[in-house]
């Protein structure tokens, strides 16, 4: 890892109507639209959605980092993140956020190694860590066939 502070840019840009195209210096495109929630299509990423790929996807990358520190042997990760958006104080924000993970183990692996590890990384994530909302973690571990 590069020494801290790091720094991150991206960019957003649309017409009147439309999809907005966000983008960042050699990544692909993306595009994104309001969720049907929000009057938008439905079909597309909107801000939400991608809001909520950033935890999951810094859990599993976080995970990765801690397992591979740990030396634990495993096989496969999965994460379904959940938000809740409401209203509080009359502003709309994230209130609650749930990562549900499941990991699969070798047979012979120390699935209560695995769940310190699968805990270890809710602790470092560093997305979940800077947001507002709570993050709450529900495990399941499980066995290759």
């Amino acid at each position: 890892m590069q020494s801290l502070p790091h720094t991150y840019a991206v960019g957003a840009r649309a017409a009147v109507e439309g999809l907005v195209t966000v983008s960042s210096e050699s990544l692909p495109d993306i595009s994104s639209a309001p969720p049907k929630e929000f009057d938008g299509p439905g079909d597309q990423w909107s801000p939400e959605t991608l809001f909520l790929a950033a935890v999951a996807d810094c859990y599993v990358l976080s995970f990765r980092a801690v397992a591979a520190a740990s030396k634990l042997t495993w096989e496969n990760i999965e994460c379904h993140t959940q938000g809740k958006l409401d209203s509080v104080d009359r502003v709309t924000r994230f209130t609650e956020i749930e990562n549900s993970v499941t990991l699969t183990l070798p047979a012979d692996a120390d699935a209560s190694r695995a769940e310190t590890v699968l805990e270890k990384a809710e602790k470092i994530c560093l997305i979940s860590n800077s947001l507002n909302a709570p993050v709450h973690l529900i495990t399941n571990i499980k066995r290759s066939s």
